[in-house]
């Protein structure tokens, strides 16, 4: 692999652990099949019933992904970030996007063909499993929203949602600054009127403080028992 070759993966290779470890002819098989793409805040990497060709890594910023339910309804399912993979069924079998996605902020991608991601995985079982494992949190994560939706109440739903927004996973990250309160209610699957509602109570109760579009979590315990009984 010449150094050109090798230059071009660096960006892709230093933000996902499980890179690192390919054989040079590995790397150029992914790098002959990727395009690296900056998107705005706001702007949609790809939406819902779209064809879908590429599986994105994203490199940097936060993205929204999202099921339109309805007209203007929509299913916040989660925040993807640095490191994450995204249209990942498309290896499966999976010809159009079953979800959108938008960048909450200025968001750079590796686009990698799907076919090429396909084939490695193919050849490099240990690679395949370090991928597998990198998006078993997307399905948790999906698997609590449903969870959320057949058997809290709206205090619980909401206490999730600030939990999950809030965690590891988004430290040194000012998340709420970059979402809106119909975005939060989205996530929590609640209308808007009650998301802002509960988040008042929520401060009442001394769990929360909020600071114009941020929110500040101050009891977490506290937080996790709301989401517990809810």
């Amino acid at each position: 692999m010449n150094q050109e070759m090798k230059d071009e993966m660096d960006d892709c290779e230093k933000m996902v652990a499980c890179f690192r470890d390919l054989k040079p002819e590995e790397l150029e098989l992914i790098s002959s099949g990727k395009t690296e793409l900056t998107y705005l805040a706001g702007e949609n990497l790809f939406k819902q019933g779209a064809f879908s060709t590429h599986v994105l890594l994203i490199m940097d910023g936060l993205v929204k992904v999202y099921l339109q339910t309805g007209r203007e309804k929509q299913l916040n399912l989660q925040l993807a970030k640095a490191g994450d993979f995204l249209a990942f069924s498309s290896l499966f079998g999976e010809t159009v996007h079953a979800t959108s996605a938008v960048a909450l902020t200025d968001t750079q991608v590796c686009m990698i063909d799907r076919e090429k991601m396909r084939t490695l995985l193919l050849r490099n079982a240990e690679f395949a499993m370090r991928i597998t494992s990198r998006n078993y949190r997307n399905e948790r994560q999906l698997l609590t929203v449903i969870g959320n939706m057949t058997y809290k109440q709206m205090r619980g739903k909401v206490a999730s949602a600030l939990l999950y927004l809030s965690g590891d996973d988004f430290t040194g990250q000012e998340i709420f600054g970059h979402l809106s309160r119909q975005d939060l209610a989205n996530f929590a699957s609640v209308a808007t009127e009650s998301a802002i509602k509960l988040l008042k109570e929520f401060e009442r109760d001394g769990v929360i403080v909020l600071e114009g579009k941020g929110i500040k979590i101050i009891d977490r315990t506290g937080l996790e028992k709301i989401e517990r009984l809810g």
